[in-house]
């Protein structure tokens, strides 16, 4: 225990005022509601799980700062509530909670800190640009002995220094909105960040960029709407805090993963306020986008929170009880870390389970998102220890009438033994395939032995994914996203150069899996500039060809640079921010061009967005298959061509008979087309295929033409020869 001199301080204790009665509440729902009391009295309901409290005391702020304490005396099913009379949208509050410090067995109840409601809606105030102070600390943090810091309770009050939770008042039944319900196998997902995307762009107001009304500018929404992408998935826009280390290097949190309100839009991406304003403004951006046809993914960070380990900061849940929240390794004062970020939320406990999926319904129900992206997704899915895909998170999510309907998309993996997870999610969810990532990097650098792997990505994955049921949807393939290189440096760097971190560049992968076109960095070289833009549109290409769900990252399609940051989650200036300026640059305009050409060939052709996989199988007396591949030859690959060393892959996708159905119980059927991926650094003699398979062909894409604003259209015929560039993708469509 910690002794009497460890503790000694001087408590800052709130003045005392005369405030309004608390009435006894209701214990559901948890957060501030407002609500008719007794005798039609307007008040708010309060309500605040907090198992092993002895205390807990509702704290609401005026607009200088002025602090009334109330006590809670009603504790019903360890949840503590009240009801106040009086109190309306735009209360700014927080809690102080009550109960014994003794972190050697995980508890940190400190009443001098002022928390965050877990269930806040909104949040305003944030923590200064010069680090945290140490007054937001549970502990001394600037105790001398620092083998004992964490131990001795810290008594001076957070109060000035810590955002509060403001009371929400909103009825909006959506009444108006018309969700998009894009089908999985039809969805095009553009990863964005609500900031970065907005930040520079000329047509967007100042006021309004890098906001959500910023995004929902007619300028933000044309770009997607003329890109041809159904679905934007947002990173981090829960209200999160910037970690001290950051902040004492003049930086700041840009991405987001370091949540701490799980109810409350981030307010910084606020135009119009930060005392509940946030809210309607995040539902006028949902609207714009639903109006467009465009679903709205969160990517969502539920593993860990703000609070690191156990010499982070106490803003929330450490001090509401620190053992019910977190996973404690059997030495309680420790944290087990399974997220690589301190602690790892204990999902497996009631109150946690519950937090989490009230989340979530919130965010469907009274937000209007149409899907999740879960942020190392494992580390949700582990019971005690290990990974379980009958874990409670996914049993609760499997079950649930709301989430259940909605798209669910795994980060199959976390840093703890056994995280690495990829494939083996349940049914009714997708999962980043990194090993689709992967193969194609390699293929297009030059270092895969021979194109076995290639062949199960660019098809589905079903090594993966047919078992259960799943479909190939259930593969989310992406060659680039927000935690990496971005496109354009994926083929202008070999080695990272995260320098601006400040971290001595230790920071971010090694495994890059890129190649540079023989010189590291930007060069004026015309000749590799032109091979670099070659490989940018050969990437893209792929990745829209393939089976699956394809993933873009936002300004991948003009060429964004972070110059070789392969990290840049601190980067809250023009190296995290896309610049609008990109199409004006050589090849950037064509390289845009082609990617809304391929999208819009994609949506036009359901054989390269099938719902089912590939059999392989005969369809036909003509001895057709629904998928063969080629060697350059214009032969069928045989079982030794898998495993022979080659630069060269023929896809043959027939669109004869495709699984389903259309909205007239019609069968399905399309053209059929053949893809000739060549990643060889000489120009090759290609022979199509001919007859039974095609009469003629014709040149839908060519990657190693300059000018990508329009489709070759040029004609070959079935069993003769085409010319393939060095480092190249060809298209044919096969003429009827």
């Amino acid at each position: 225990m910690t002794s009497a001199a460890e503790q000694e301080a001087v408590p800052d204790h709130a003045p005392e005022r005369a405030g309004p009665p608390v009435w006894p509440g209701a214990p559901t729902p948890l957060g501030a509601r407002c609500r008719v009391g007794p005798d039609g009295v307007a008040g708010t309901n309060f309500a605040l799980w907090a198992g092993g409290a002895e205390a807990v005391e509702l704290c609401l702020f005026d607009p200088d700062g002025t602090e009334l304490r109330l006590p809670l005396t009603e504790l019903t099913h360890e949840i503590w509530h009240g009801f106040v009379p009086g109190i309306g949208a735009g209360q700014r509050y927080g809690y102080r909670v009550h109960g014994r410090w003794d972190p050697w067995t995980g508890a940190r109840w400190n009443p001098a800190k002022l928390l965050l409601d877990p269930y806040a809606r909104a949040v305003d105030g944030d923590f200064g640009d010069s680090g945290l102070p140490p007054e937001v600390y549970g502990h001394v943090r600037d105790w001398p002995q620092q083998h004992v810091a964490d131990t001795v309770r810290d008594e001076r009050d957070s109060a000035p220094y810590v955002p509060k939770g403001v009371v929400v008042q909103d009825d909006d039944d959506w009444s108006d909105d018309r969700r998009p319900k894009t089908p999985w196998q039809d969805s095009v997902i553009y990863e964005l960040h609500v900031k970065g995307f907005t930040r520079l762009h000329p047509d967007i107001p100042e006021h309004l960029r890098g906001t959500y009304a910023g995004l929902a500018h007619p300028a933000a929404v044309e770009h997607l709407v003329r890109l041809g992408v159904t679905a934007v998935e947002l990173l981090p826009v829960h209200q999160f805090a910037h970690e001290d280390h950051l902040l004492r290097r003049g930086l700041r949190n840009h991405w987001g993963y370091n949540s701490i309100g799980y109810f409350a839009p981030h307010a910084g991406y606020s135009s119009s306020g930060t005392t509940g304003q946030q809210v309607g403004e995040f539902k006028r951006m949902v609207r714009a986008l639903h109006a467009a046809g465009i679903e709205v993914i969160l990517d969502v960070v539920y593993n860990h929170t703000a609070e690191a380990g156990e010499l982070g900061p106490t803003l929330s849940l450490k001090g509401i009880d620190n053992r019910g929240y977190y996973r404690l390794q059997s030495d309680a004062r420790r944290y087990a870390d399974y997220t690589g970020c301190g602690n790892t939320l204990h999902v497996v406990q009631p109150q946690v389970l519950r937090l989490i999926t009230d989340s979530l319904r919130y965010w469907v129900t009274e937000m209007g998102v149409d899907g999740f992206r879960f942020d190392l997704a494992a580390a949700l899915a582990r019971s005690m220890h290990d990974v379980d895909m009958l874990s409670p998170f996914l049993a609760v999510i499997a079950q649930d009438p709301v989430l259940r309907r909605v798209k669910l998309i795994a980060e199959p993996w976390d840093v703890g033994n056994g995280g690495y997870q990829v494939g083996a999610f349940p049914p009714l969810w997708t999962e980043w395939n990194d090993r689709y990532r992967d193969a194609v990097r390699d293929f297009w650098r030059g270092a895969l032995p021979d194109v076995r792997d290639l062949g199960y990505r660019l098809s589905g994955s079903s090594d993966l994914y047919a078992w259960g049921g799943r479909r190939p949807y259930a593969s989310v393939n992406f060659v680039t996203a927000h935690d990496g290189f971005t496109l354009r440096d994926l083929v202008t760097y070999e080695r990272k150069h995260n320098e601006a971190n400040g971290e001595g560049n230790r920071d971010g992968t090694h495994d890059n899996r890129s190649w540079n076109c023989g010189v590291e960095g930007e060069t004026d070289d015309p000749g590799i500039n032109a091979l670099r833009l070659r490989q940018q549109r050969n990437l893209l290409t792929t990745l829209l060809l393939s089976t699956g769900v394809p993933m873009l990252v936002a300004g991948d399609e003009m060429g964004r640079t972070q110059g070789g940051n392969n990290n840049a989650y601190c980067q809250d200036n023009a190296i995290g921010w896309l610049d609008w300026t990109l199409p004006d640059a050589p090849g950037r305009a064509q390289l845009l061009a082609l990617t809304r050409r391929l999208l819009a060939l994609r949506h036009d052709h359901p054989v390269l967005r099938r719902r089912a996989f590939f059999s392989g199988r005969p369809q036909g007396a003509d001895g057709l298959r629904d998928l063969a591949w080629f060697t350059a030859e214009g032969a069928e690959m045989t079982e030794p061509d898998w495993y022979a060393p080659t630069a060269t892959l023929g896809l043959y996708l027939s669109g004869r008979d495709i699984p389903g159905r259309d909205e007239r119980g019609e069968q399905i059927t399309d053209d059929s087309f053949l893809a000739v991926l060549h990643a060889g650094s000489r120009p090759l003699d290609f022979r199509l295929p001919g007859p039974p398979w095609a009469e003629t062909y014709e040149l839908v894409v060519d990657t190693g033409r300059d000018d990508q604003s329009a489709p070759p259209g040029t004609e070959h015929p079935g069993g003769g020869t085409i010319t393939v560039a060095a480092r190249s993708v060809v298209l044919l469509r096969v003429r009827a």
